[in-house]
């Protein structure tokens, strides 16, 4: 299958992405730091959903300790008939209070469960503001990220502009041939298209950014270099993978789904009713109490089958918990590799990126002396180029593995900064 080049497509949407953001130059504003920005997004709809679970599990919880109402009762008998029975001169009217009494535990094993659904939310909270902390830390590097790819963007296109300009002097000088100021132009425009390419990219990045932290207006810069972070070498966390978010969420929605089970075994035991009221006998002038009990006999319905779905909720979440287990231990330790490696990759992207100044610097000097050929020249640039490139794809690597531990520690990243 071909694709076509999405130059000219990026092209055009950082430049409409550009004019939107000046034409919108009044409400843009710069991004605090990621710490500022964490705590101003505590009202985010991730965290306010997660708020409004833990409300919902703590309010299902009262409920669970209600007991149930009782019952009035007024019934009249033997009224609006013949001779004695005309009017009410013969009726009978009872009034009596019915009460269920709930057998079998199922007040207690009813609120066993509210206190696990409690526990579970706010298991699921915990996650959803690690998870949160992380994504908001990506989409913070990405945009300082993607604003540093645009400077080293026009940086390269300020140097090949440079190239460009003595390579029409030399030519206009008869010292190089037509063909040199071709290729000189030809870099030149790939430069500009590059250059294109990561205003567009900046701004999606900025974009992602504003929609993560759900900021009103848009966010068109940061304020903290949090890029610089990756130079600093600290130990790393030690991580027990069955204290993770994920994992801890797992286990309590298994201790839920167990809590479960209880309830729907308490409600097939049948529940006792007990009557007491009193009968007021209209022919005698008198009046009587009246008692009883009433309870369902369970020959039709023991509630099986709910025990049984209850049992096999439980066993699913069972198996969750084992894959939030092994998923743990994977994540902690790829995590770690990737740490211990983006370390090197950047001391080593680092050490290139200063020989490849070095090497382009020196092709310069020995191309404006005529002992180099353009081809050299441009072959140093682009290796000073992806250099940089490199270096700065090596530190966002190194930052995105610590906001993976720290994910999987339950906290937010970058915690010294």
């Amino acid at each position: 299958m071909t694709f076509m080049s999405p130059k000219p497509l990026v092209a055009a949407v950082a430049v409409a992405g550009l004019w939107g953001l000046c034409f919108n130059t009044a409400l843009a504003d710069a991004a605090p730091s990621y710490k500022e920005l964490l705590a101003q997004s505590a009202n985010s709809p991730r965290l306010r959903e997660a708020n409004a679970n833990v409300d919902q599990a703590n309010n299902l919880l009262t409920q669970a300790r209600a007991r149930p109402n009782p019952s009035l009762n007024l019934q009249s008998e033997n009224f609006g008939g013949r001779d004695s029975y005309r009017d009410f001169r013969s009726a009978e009217t009872t009034f009596s209070i019915d009460q269920t009494l709930e057998l079998g535990g199922k007040r207690s094993a009813r609120i066993q469960a509210g206190r696990a659904g409690v526990g579970a939310a706010q298991a699921q909270k915990s996650q959803t503001v690690a998870d949160y902390g992380y994504d908001l830390a990506l989409a913070y590097i990405q945009a300082e990220a993607a604003d540093k790819r645009l400077a080293l963007a026009t940086d390269a296109l300020t140097l090949t502009e440079e190239d460009d300009r003595r390579v029409t002097a030399l030519v206009d000088a008869g010292k190089e041939a037509q063909l040199r100021q071709a290729q000189a132009r030809a870099a030149t425009e790939s430069a500009r298209a590059e250059v294109d390419e990561a205003k567009a990219a900046r701004a999606e990045a900025f974009a992602r950014l504003t929609a993560i932290s759900g900021s009103p207006v848009p966010f068109t810069s940061v304020s903290q270099d949090i890029l610089a972070h990756a130079d600093v070498n600290e130990t790393p966390p030690d991580i027990d993978p069955l204290t993770t978010p994920s994992y801890l969420a797992a286990k309590a929605d298994v201790e839920s789904a167990q809590a479960q089970i209880k309830v729907q075994k308490s409600l097939g035991v049948p529940d006792a009713t007990v009557s007491l009221g009193v009968r007021r006998l209209q022919a005698d002038r008198t009046s009587a109490l009246v008692g009883g009990v009433s309870m369902p006999f369970p020959v039709f319905d023991r509630n099986r089958g709910n025990v049984a779905a209850a049992g096999s909720q439980r066993d699913a979440a069972l198996a969750r918990l084992e894959q939030a287990r092994l998923d743990a231990v994977s994540e902690t330790s790829s995590a770690l590799a990737s740490l211990f490696a983006a370390r090197t990759h950047v001391t080593a992207t680092r050490n290139a990126e200063t020989t490849a100044e070095e090497a382009y610097r020196l092709t310069r000097v020995g191309y404006e002396s005529g002992k180099i050929p353009l081809a050299e020249v441009l072959n140093a640039r682009r290796a000073l180029t992806d250099a940089r490139s490199q270096a700065l794809t090596a530190r966002v690597e190194r930052l995105n593995a610590e906001a993976t531990l720290a994910r999987l520690q339950g906290v937010a990243p970058f915690g010294d900064l």
